[in-house]
């Protein structure tokens, strides 16, 4: 079958298609700049999605199941991204599996992990947070905890707890690299491709994933967002300033 997978947790759109014949088709390895820009998924997915699809020799009667990465992330990505798979899923009639952007971040470490390491997605939540998970090698990835949104401290404590200090990716391990490094965590070169949550990763773990029903997929938020937190604000004081 032809499988379509895609991403929206962080600023920039992953995709890719695994046709029924022949290798996959992905959306290129950006780089560290791209992943700190502006997010255009609402521009860039259903066109990336097509370009994608036509160099593999595909078109969208082909595709057979969808694989969407459901955050946690950004609060518009995440929206967009499942927003779109479902409508893609009712339209064409085919199964949508749902799977952890933390954990397709995870898996594109392990590729080249030493069995039984300690892996450690970071997806940037702003707020002077970060979006964790803690994975281990194993042969599939073995969970460990997570989905939590954490300060940096935090995060550092609960690390600081491990036998063996983990390898971490993410546009949040990017950003933090000096004192993630200072801890011994181990946080692999700009320009590794291992920063950015990977579409492939996405179709691979969306084939062991069960399909759920397009609208009972929803974005794993962990946290309020922020637009839910303005809006408690607002009700909470009518007529006067935010305070967040």
């Amino acid at each position: 079958m032809t499988l379509l997978g895609f991403d929206t947790s962080m600023p920039v759109t992953s995709a890719c298609v695994i046709p029924r014949r022949g290798d996959p088709v992905c959306s290129p390895v950006p780089d560290a700049d791209r992943l700190r820009g502006a997010p255009e998924h609402s521009a860039e997915l259903l066109p990336l999605a097509a370009a994608l699809l036509e160099r593999a020799g595909s078109g969208w009667d082909d595709v057979r199941a969808i694989a969407v990465g459901v955050g946690p992330g950004t609060f518009t990505g995440l929206r967009i991204g499942v927003a779109t798979a479902r409508g893609l899923a009712q339209a064409l009639g085919v199964p949508l599996h749902p799977v952890s952007s933390l954990e397709a971040l995870a898996a594109g470490l392990a590729a080249g992990a030493p069995p039984g390491r300690s892996l450690l997605p970071l997806i940037d939540a702003k707020r002077h947070q970060v979006f964790a998970s803690l994975y281990r090698t194993g042969g599939p990835l073995l969970y460990e905890w997570g989905p939590l949104a954490l300060g940096r401290d935090e995060l550092l404590a609960r690390v600081g707890q491990l036998a063996e200090p983990p390898l971490a990716a993410g546009d949040w391990a990017l950003e933090s690299r000096k004192h993630l490094e200072a801890a011994g965590i181990v946080v692999p070169a700009p320009d590794s491709g291992l920063h950015a949550v990977s579409a492939l990763q996405i179709c691979r773990l969306g084939e062991v994933v069960e399909p759920v029903a397009p609208e009972q997929v929803n974005p794993v938020y962990v946290r309020v967002p922020d637009a839910e937190i303005t809006r408690s604000a607002r009700l909470d004081n009518p007529g006067g300033e935010d305070h967040l």
